[in-house]
């Protein structure tokens, strides 16, 4: 069954499931006891930490192991606020980071900080002079992805970089999409990273702090990692984590072009295949190996069920798959179209036939559940159009608000409106989206007595 969800979780690379084995047997015993056994324990995880250390581009002893990306996020972010606690009380982010920083963020100004969110462009980039222009006097830390989990649009790490340097911010990337393929640009001064995102064991996840970043771990004091990730080391995964780190690195130059010519195909021909498709994310500063597009009149949730079915396993960020019935932020910050959203991500080895099966079974899913929805087909305009329609979509999900929509806009005449009321909130972002798609005007959003009126101007 093909797999193609590495953005999630890369499958157990051969490497590390060798050194997990292998380390099971000899680095069970505790690292910071001096018998015979501490001391084999404590070369293997000094020899992890080497690795992964120069696969990051830092000093060992400025990196430490947590117990996931997600911790490594949490701990960097809060330590590197309290310790420029009297700089100030101020966060910098994109609008499209991890949920593990916006989670952070949302639990620094509970605290009574302050954040500001830079946001992207519709290929879910930052600025980097919209980045520099948010830093403050006050502004204790900068928060940045290196890549996007979501749409793989690469960020300008570097340029961020140099303006954070500028302002005396310092600046931490959130590295876990990207460091399977390479090091991060230079002039980050704290790091993260999760290991199952290339292929290591989860449950392992990297801080690196640059030295002179002036950085107070929270919580309660630890004896380990620098007092920065306290517990007992898990360090069979651990020395996974590192060896297989190591290993993806030295495959991934040629993995890179091969996987990068499959995403392009992919891109081209889901294009080219599926009507009403956008594929969205830059088409050129991306991960190589992951590519996401929305299909208008589709239930995500539905898609996803029959592309399982017939043995394909990707991921999603549409709304109409999460069981908080909100479209993902980055495709909202994006202003993307979010309904029937397919993230395709591909680990390494994965074979071309897979890929053109994918697209041969596509356009079939699509067409089935766009049927079964009840997706409007092409129509002639009615004869005697309307001055102006409303369209109840209330309590009915995405894909449903749009569909009403696209059936009966060809019913006014043109200059008329035709309001949408909805209180799905991904109406919000997939009403505009299907306007730029269609030529359409979106007027705007008006308030109602139930959810909002959103309110579509008829062009042509």
């Amino acid at each position: 069954m093909p797999y193609f969800d590495a953005a999630s979780a890369a499958p157990l690379h051969p490497v590390a499931r060798q050194a997990l084995l292998a380390a099971l047997d000899e680095g069970w015993a505790d690292p910071a006891r001096l018998y015979r056994e501490g001391r084999r324990a404590r070369l293997l995880l000094d020899a992890a930490r080497e690795a992964a250390a120069e696969a990051v581009g830092c000093r060992p002893d400025e990196l430490v192991f947590t117990s996931s990306g997600t911790t490594a996020a949490h701990a960097g972010i809060a330590g590197a606020l309290s310790g420029r606690r009297r700089v100030g009380r101020h966060l910098a982010h994109s609008a499209v980071e991890h949920s593990s920083v916006l989670h952070s963020a949302a639990a620094h100004e509970a605290a009574g900080g302050s954040c500001t969110e830079v946001p992207v462009d519709r290929f879910g980039a930052v600025d980097a002079a919209a980045y520099a222009a948010v830093l403050r006097a006050d502004t204790a830390l900068a928060c940045l992805q290196s890549a996007n989990h979501e749409v793989g649009t690469e960020q300008p790490v570097a340029e961020v970089a140099a303006l954070c340097a500028e302002a005396g911010v310092p600046l931490l990337v959130d590295a876990a999409q990207s460091l399977g393929w390479g090091p991060v640009p230079a002039g980050w001064s704290l790091l993260t990273a999760s290991a199952h995102k290339w292929g290591g064991p989860a449950g392992v996840g990297l801080l690196a702090v640059r030295k002179g970043t002036r950085f107070s771990p929270q919580g309660p004091a630890g004896e380990r990692e620098s007092g920065r990730a306290p517990g007992f080391e898990n360090l069979p995964a651990i020395v996974a984590a590192a060896a297989s780190l190591r290993a993806v690195r030295g495959e991934a130059a040629a993995e890179a072009v091969r996987l990068r010519a499959l995403v392009d195909r992919i891109r081209g021909v889901v294009a080219e295949r599926v009507p009403d498709v956008e594929v969205v994310g830059d088409p050129v500063r991306r991960l190589p190996h992951l590519v996401t597009f929305s299909c208008l009149y589709v239930d995500g949730e539905t898609l996803l069920h029959e592309l399982d079915r017939r043995e394909f396993s990707v991921s999603s960020g549409s709304s109409c798959t999460s069981s908080t019935l909100t479209p993902s932020h980055v495709l909202k910050a994006m202003g993307v179209l979010s309904e029937g959203n397919v993230r395709v991500s591909l680990p390494p080895g994965t074979a071309g036939a897979d890929v053109d099966r994918f697209l041969e079974v596509l356009p079939e899913v699509v067409a089935e559940v766009r049927e079964r929805l009840g997706a409007p087909a092409s129509a002639p305009p009615s004869p005697a159009p309307a001055a102006s329609l409303v369209v109840d979509a209330l309590g009915r999900r995405c894909p449903i608000p749009v569909i009403e929509l696209a059936k009966v806009i060809g019913e006014v005449a043109v200059g008329a409106t035709v309001t949408v009321l909805a209180d799905d909130e991904a109406a919000r972002l997939d009403i505009p989206a299907w306007c730029e798609m269609r030529g359409q005007e979106y007027v705007g959003e008006e308030p109602a007595d139930r959810g909002s009126a959103y309110v579509v101007r008829r062009l042509s």
